[in-house]
């Protein structure tokens, strides 16, 4: 969906504007893990199954009694996915959203749970408490399940699914690994881009200093007191303005050739026999740099009678440089029946963007450019413990614990944006009319967990085991953000200031001349700052058994009590904000799931439970905060209450050889005050906001089938080659419900409840939510000579993303299909086992579409061309 329109030369003439004005000059994947054989699925190392009934099932799907999907190694090596998002994007009935959030059977990210090894994870996003799955390479990766169906062991927040990621164990032998890696995108490499100096260290994604708050600054703000005439006299402003950084962060610049893209990284493990059991370890780090460009369109519209007309148009360049660190180190003990490992994981993901837009504004009434430059660091670091221990003669009894402690963070500074106006034919900017700011902010997330879980397998003729835990999850927050700007406080500029380069302009001989002074515009009373809190205890009890023969049923039930709130509070007093009480609920969530098994390779499962979706922290807080991925203004609704689900599933399962496999289900869920995303009326841009519809219905179907083709091709060249053919489709049809007298809270309203009908439209389909979901792989193989050739296609059909403003159309995003191709190729040098893997990604160049249509009237809010990648790739093991 190639797009063509008279916008063509947008990516020069924003370039040239950018050129002339700054008299700019041009300024300066992830690992794939190393090629082994794989043994088909059911060719694996067997452990000790619960119960043995289906012979030709495999091991997975006997050790679990719930509706599930896996991705192991092999499936990272297969589609050479680098992270655990983009593994996911490839299971039947999940999508993701913003390359980094999972969707479950169309359900958002506030319906499913992340774990990392049994554990509760924190999110560094403002946006969300969920942690973006984009950060977790592949590399650190054993395995990722998704469970569909909901058992009492797992946490009670349960829509869609709940996502364990198993970090990799402790190796049987050792083992060394190294790779190296380039790469490049049609629509980035060796092109025109933009991007600003910064600090020499911006490679790597660390900052050198030259983003800290320097010392006029930061003594300044240490005060607790906002930074204006009132508090500060003029001497004061002056120098803590000069301390700003200047030409590094501000100036924009035009570079003719964007790097290309860049990856190293290694992993090591070794295993050492004791008298007493095994001693392993394993380390793994790696490191990636890449440009995007996207070259696009941002409108917003107006309905003018039964159609919608663009009111503004604006074309933009952005060039992102993405950096990532990651780092794993993990030991564990094996001795008897018993086992103890430590597992610390590290990823740093910084985001440096350089981004202009310009077009006619018609609330500024005005053509206009802004320019921003940015810089988001987030960093992750989690320190696991966890033991399992089994019992008796025939291991009937085992235990298995689990704490872990990790803080995730994000962090800011200096978010600068700039506007000029068009007069005569030249951009200039006044500081008496339009905006310049400076923003820093900063996340920090904290969860601290526990658990213990025990099961018991009776001594009885028909198997039975009995099986209860407890866990515990504290996950705390604090957000902050301040905000200046330097205005013409003694009228507007002479013309030849107005005129001037950003760096000229907002230069400490104009700071000294009083042409412009430093004021902050940090909200107050709560917008700028706030803490947040979920405390969860939980305990289950649970029971699985053989009723009949060959049928098995788990039942289980689990009590949680948790406490949610979100405190803003004045970032000048500390005093908090608001008197929204927090939310105090406990649950009983009941679990039934059946499985028979009716042949050794066949079986049905059949599903029952109720489970919750608590609100996001950033979805209650009512602090602004504008995200760069799709440029919008959100801001939290601190009125929110918890969804309640009902959840029903049915799946068949036919495994008719190794690895081969067919299965079909169906799915049915009726969800109580769900979270849904609105556009709140404000005025000028757009600003998007929460609240909970009355009710929805989801329901839909699954189909998944894999299998193996060995070919009659006789030809030498073919050799032992085999075809694998993999599908996956989903389709999924949901309802938001409104009735009269149905009613909501939205923001702005004081608490009041207003007509639900107002808001939200009876019968439309829910936020996020594709009607149509498909992946498609078709793979050549060949063990014997390590070969290994993937061509994989995804398709996610058209969601909501926002709902309209009132009386306008619901903004839809098109996500369409994507089409890759791997390939793989292991050789031996000497004694060296050496991969080249070649990517490309995108071949169909779909590009990203976010937009409004109505009455045969199209707004594009956000369009643009996300090009093909490239990447190569090689690997050796000693």
């Amino acid at each position: 969906m190639k797009r063509t329109t008279p916008r063509a030369p947008l990516r020069s003439g924003l370039f040239l504007a950018i050129g002339g004005l700054l008299a700019s000059h041009g300024a300066a994947a992830q690992t794939v893990t190393p090629e082994t054989p794989t043994p088909p699925a059911d060719q694996a190392t067997q452990l000790d199954a619960v119960t043995v009934r289906g012979a030709f099932i495999p091991e997975p799907m006997q050790m679990t009694s719930e509706v599930a999907s896996f991705v192991t190694r092999a499936d990272f090596q297969r589609t050479g996915d680098d992270d655990a998002a983009e593994a996911l994007s490839r299971v039947t009935g999940l999508s993701v959203a913003q390359g980094k959030f999972v969707y479950v059977r169309g359900l958002g990210e506030r319906y499913s749970s992340a774990l990392l090894n049994g554990s509760p994870l924190p999110s560094p996003e403002p946006l969300q408490r969920v942690v973006p799955l984009d950060l977790f390479p592949s590399s650190v990766l054993e395995s990722i399940t998704v469970q569909k169906t909901y058992s009492a062991k797992y946490p009670g927040e349960f829509g869609g699914g709940v996502i364990d990621l198993r970090s990799i164990v402790t190796p049987d032998e050792p083992f060394l690994t190294l790779s190296i890696g380039t790469g490049g995108n049609s629509e980035t490499t060796s092109r025109d881009g933009l991007t600003y100096y910064g600090s020499e260290d911006d490679f790597w994604g660390y900052d050198d200093g030259t983003r800290k708050k320097q010392s006029d600054l930061s003594r300044a703000i240490a005060t607790g007191r906002r930074i204006d005439s009132g508090t500060f006299s003029d001497a004061e402003l002056k120098r803590i303005g000069r301390s700003f950084v200047n030409a590094p962060l501000n100036l924009l610049q035009v570079t003719e050739n964007v790097d290309p893209d860049f990856s190293m990284g290694g992993s090591a493990g070794t295993s050492v026999e004791t008298n007493w059991g095994k001693l392993g370890f394993v380390a793994v780090a790696g490191f990636e740099n890449k440009w995007r460009t996207r070259v696009g369109t941002q409108q917003e519209g107006l309905v003018q009678g039964d159609a919608i007309e663009v009111r503004t148009d604006y074309d933009y360049v952005s060039t992102q440089n993405d950096a990532k660190v990651n780092a794993l180190l993990g030991t564990g003990a094996e001795w008897g029946d018993h086992r103890v490992g430590l597992t610390s994981i590290y990823v740093h993901d910084t985001t440096k963007e350089a981004r202009s837009r310009e077009g006619n504004d018609e609330l500024a009434g005005a053509y206009v450019r802004d320019d921003y430059t940015e810089w988001f660091e987030r960093d992750l670091l989690s320190h696991q413990i966890n033991g399992e221990h089994a019992f008796g003669e025939y291991q009937d009894l085992k235990i298995e614990w689990r704490g872990a402690y990790s803080r995730a963070r994000r962090d800011a500074p200096y978010e600068k944006g700039i506007r000029y106006r068009r007069v005569d034919g030249r951009f200039v900017h006044d500081a008496a009319q339009e905006q310049n700011y400076t923003r820093f902010s900063d996340v920090e997330d904290k969860v601290a967990s526990g658990g213990v879980d025990v099961s018991w397998r009776l001594p009885t003729d028909r198997e039975v085991t009995l099986s209860g835990g407890l866990a515990y999850s504290d996950n705390d927050r604090n957000a902050t953000s301040r905000e200046f700007r330097f205005l013409a406080l003694n009228g507007p500029l002479p013309e030849n200031v107005r005129r001037e380069r950003v760096d000229f302009l907002l230069s400490d001989y104009n700071i000294d001349q009083g042409l412009i002074t430093l004021r902050e515009t940090t909200g107050g009373d709560g917008a700028a700052a706030y803490d947040a809190t979920l405390k969860v205890g939980a305990a289950y009890l649970q029971a699985e058994a053989e009723i009949v023969p060959m049928v098995r049923a788990t039942l289980g039930a689990r009590y949680e009590d948790a406490t949610q709130a979100v405190h803003p509070y004045d970032i000048f007093t500390g005093a908090r904000v608001g008197g929204v009480a927090p939310l105090e609920n406990d649950y009983l969530l009941p679990a039934l799931t059946v499985t028979w098994n009716f042949a050794d390779n066949q079986q049905i499962r059949f599903g029952a439970s109720k489970t919750i979706g608590r609100p996001q922290f950033r979805e209650l807080a009512p602090q602004q905060y504008f995200d760069t991925e799709n440029d919008r203004l959100f801001i939290g609704n601190p009125y929110l209450v918890d969804s309640e689900l009902q959840n029903f599933d049915v799946r068949y399962e036919w495994f008719f050889g190794a690895g081969e496999s067919f299965t079909l289900g169906g799915f049915y869920k009726d969800i109580d005050r769900p979270v849904e995303s609105l556009v709140n009326e404000t005025g000028g841009g757009i600003q998007q906001t929460y609240i909970n519809a009355p009710r929805a219905t989801l329901y839909g179907a699954e189909i998944d089938a894999k299998k193996y083709l060995d070919l009659p091709i006789e030809a030498a060249w073919w050799g032992e080659k085999r075809l694998y053919l993999a599908g996956n489709y989903t389709y999924s049809k949901s309802e938001v419900k409104v009735e009269d007298g149905d009613t909501v809270v939205p923001l702005g309203f004081n608490g009041v409840p207003q007509d639900a009908t107002l808001f939200v439209r009876d019968g439309s389909q829910m936020q996020g939510q594709s009607e149509h979901i498909a992946n498609l792989q078709i793979g050549i193989e060949d063990p014997n000579s390590r070969t290994q050739a993937t061509l994989a296609a995804t398709y996610v059909g058209e969601r909501i993303a926002a709902r309209g403003r009132a009386g306008q159309p619901d903004i839809m995003q098109e996500p369409g299909t994507m089409l890759d191709l791997i390939l793989r190729k292991g050789v031996d040098i000497g004694q060296t086992e050496v991969t080249v893997s070649l990517e490309a990604r995108n071949l169909l160049d779909t590009e990203y579409q976010e937009y409004q249509e109505m009455g045969g009237g199209r707004v594009d809010i956000n369009r643009y061309d996300i090009g093909t990648s490239f990447s190569l790739n090689v690997s050796a093991s000693f």
